[in-house]
């Protein structure tokens, strides 16, 4: 007979087969940070094709908080326009997706019996995109999904914000064709985009220059920028320079302004343009994992926030002075 220390632990896994619920921040309207609560719903159960993950980390991306405060943020006279269809499309009253977070990070708990890639155990991370769903202990994704196997020299919270944030200022960057010793500025440097663009166009050889504030000017000379301009106190279209890329990591160069710093053939990307709106793909995913393995790529963490803070963690974002990456750990008990 097993001790009574065996009976009890065996008794805690009998109990963990059988628990049919979790824990997640549910979204109950549109509106400012309060409205994320923290709820029991049921716990999702893979599909033949599908794995069972458990999250160990999330983000607070800027897709979550538009969605959460419905503002698509295409500009004030887009917006206007596209609000109504967006209602359709999100949801009238609050988001047809209740349960938020774009990026994540964590084990495999469970696999479909259909699936081939991964196994129980696996460490990865993902981008579920607009199906949402991360800020919650349990998730269901496709194999096929943008889901790969954790660069194993980092960390869980480290590898959440590559899954999406990562891949944006990849496939931007890689559209824009760039050259070795092209020159590339980098607007909005600091932020979680932008942290990743910097590293990613120094990988493919260009002369980096990054626009930021002067509390970050530190930050992005760590990340390898060979130039650094303060946009509070210099404004980079009047000083005669001129570049191949300009990529606007927060959408906020005036359209005014854009082709002003631009050589006659140079091209402006806008991480946030609606015409430049990119499908994630596991491929890229695969690229970054390799860059993070080879010491190529890192993410800046702002703060973390423990699942239970996360109106805190959405307020602080919602300052829109963040420094790369906003982080949300996942508890489990068990």
């Amino acid at each position: 007979m097993p001790s009574n220390k065996k009976s009890n632990v065996y008794l805690k896994i009998i109990k963990l087969m059988m628990v049919k619920e979790m824990k997640a921040i549910v979204c109950t309207k549109y509106g400012p940070p309060e409205v994320l609560v923290l709820k029991e719903v049921e716990k999702p159960t893979p599909k033949d094709n599908e794995v069972l993950i458990k999250i160990i980390a999330t983000t607070v991306h800027i897709g979550d908080t538009k969605v959460r405060r419905f503002e698509p943020g295409m500009g004030p006279i887009k917006d206007f326009f596209f609000k109504p269809v967006m209602r359709i499309i999100l949801g009238f009253r609050r988001p047809r997706k209740k349960i938020l977070g774009m990026e994540l990070a964590g084990e495999i708990e469970a696999v479909g019996k259909g699936v081939t890639k991964f196994k129980i155990g696996d460490a990865v991370f993902a981008s579920t995109e607009f199906k949402f769903g991360a800020y919650a202990q349990y998730i269901c994704m496709p194999e096929g999904g943008v889901l790969a196997i954790k660069p194993t020299n980092i960390s869980y919270e480290e590898a959440a914000p590559v899954s999406n944030g990562g891949i944006t200022a990849l496939v931007h960057l890689r559209k824009a064709n760039i050259q070795k010793g092209q020159k590339v500025l980098i607007y909005g440097a600091s932020g979680s985009v932008g942290t990743y663009a910097i590293q990613i166009a120094k990988h493919y050889g260009a002369e980096v220059t990054a626009v930021c504030s002067t509390t970050n000017i530190d930050l992005v000379k760590a990340l390898g920028a060979d130039n650094l301009i303060d946009y509070t106190q210099e404004d980079f279209t009047l000083n005669d320079e001129t570049y191949d890329v300009i990529y606007d990591a927060v959408a906020k160069i005036p359209s005014s302004k854009r082709k002003k710093s631009l050589k006659k053939s140079g091209l402006y990307k806008s991480a946030h343009d609606v015409s430049g709106n990119i499908k994630l793909k596991v491929d890229d995913l695969l690229i970054l994992k390799e860059m993070c393995e080879a010491g190529k790529l890192r993410t800046v963490i702002d703060n973390v926030y423990p699942m239970a803070e996360i109106v805190e963690a959405h307020r602080y974002v919602d300052k829109g002075h963040k420094k790369g990456n906003v982080v949300v750990t996942i508890p489990h008990d068990n």
